[in-house]
């Protein structure tokens, strides 16, 4: 059992001790105040919220037109959204460094297969002797669920193109790769402000419950609270609580189970201007009837909208100091791997408080 798990197991134990002995007592109380702060119309009953009607392919396909940036920041451009973090904007990031705190936003890799880490990282130990000791690695798939990663542009396509209005035919290739959109583009690396949005501490709960679609009134309702916002050039960070939720229940297939953002957000995205998102899973999983693909978001800010993705982050920790510090907004770093012609990087995300 490793730290977080005992941790966890020990806090529980503790809790239902406490509530074995607290329980009655307290329920009845809190029944009384209120009630009686009903009857004084203190507490209003309000209705569960609306979720948004699904989005219609036809709707899907109009923002491909209405919303896009192709060619925003012109003909050449392989930068996207990234354009609008400024030395200005990078600057005004580091004014947030205040106490000096760190903190990790990837998992740590793992390699052992999983139900939730089909492609684990491969390692072994090449030498080891009184004079030193070397090993190899192997990332067989970067953008697998099990490796904290940034996608680059020519990762996913619209019908044979990716951002900006590249043909695809030509430019991505088995025998060369990534002649444009690579992740390259990233080796001096990524440095902005940055924003959590922590749905399950809005909700009250640890974790949200696997298909459950987060709105923008979910987006606001949080800025609200916080007293902040995202906006030109800063990495917006969503959690959801997927590690919160393996914690409690254990591993579990994140392609089959996962709470996200549902599509209705496209036109916020663009409205905000946000350089990177950054989340724990792609897409909210199981989907309703007519629901459109899993990665439609995931799709349309990458290729669309020109938005970098650090997919598969693990929030937990950042959720924890950002409480502590009674803050959730940060600096924010990260430095792909300089592969030439790759589509996306293992990467080490690191918040700066």
């Amino acid at each position: 059992m490793n730290a977080r798990n005992w941790k966890a197991g020990r806090r529980g134990a503790e809790q239902r001790f406490i509530a074995r002995r607290t329980f009655a007592p307290r329920l009845l109380g809190a029944l009384a105040v209120f009630g009686f702060m009903v009857l004084l119309g203190a507490v209003p009953i309000v209705s569960a919220q609306e979720v948004p009607p699904l989005i219609t392919e036809a709707e899907y396909e109009r923002w491909q037109v209405e919303l896009s940036n192709w060619g925003r920041w012109g003909p050449d451009d392989e930068l996207g959204a990234l354009n609008l973090i400024t030395p200005a904007k990078r600057l005004a990031a580091t004014a947030l460094v205040r106490e000096g705190i760190t903190v990790s936003l990837a998992s740590t890799a793992q390699t052992e297969r999983t139900i939730d880490n089909p492609c684990p990282l491969e390692w072994e130990m090449a030498n080891a002797n009184r004079s030193g000791a070397t090993d190899r690695i192997a990332y067989r798939c970067i953008h697998g669920p099990g490796t904290t990663h940034i996608d680059g542009f020519a990762h996913r396509f619209f019908d044979g193109k990716m951002w900006n209005g590249y043909d695809v035919a030509d430019l991505v290739t088995m025998e060369e790769g990534a002649l444009k959109n690579d992740i390259l583009t990233l080796k001096n690396g990524i440095v902005t402000r940055g924003v959590l949005y922590d749905i399950p501490r809005l909700k009250g709960v640890p974790y949200l419950e696997p298909g459950t679609r987060i709105t923008v009134e979910d987006l606001e309702a949080w800025e609200a609270r916080i007293g902040v916002k995202v906006g030109p050039g800063d990495a917006f960070l969503l959690r959801w609580g997927r590690w919160a939720r393996q914690e409690a229940i254990g591993a579990f297939d994140t392609g089959a189970e996962a709470a996200g953002l549902d599509n209705s957000v496209i036109p916020w995205l663009k409205a905000r201007d946000v350089a990177l998102i950054g989340w724990e899973t792609p897409g909210y999983m199981p989907r309703p009837p007519g629901e459109l693909p899993r990665l439609a978001l995931h799709d349309f800010a990458l290729t669309m909208l020109g938005i970098h993705l650090l997919d598969r982050a693990d929030l937990d920790a950042l959720s924890e100091v950002a409480a502590a510090q009674g803050r959730w907004e940060f600096m924010l770093m990260l430095a792909p791997l300089p592969i030439p012609n790759g589509t996306g990087s293992p990467v080490n995300p690191i918040a700066i408080f």
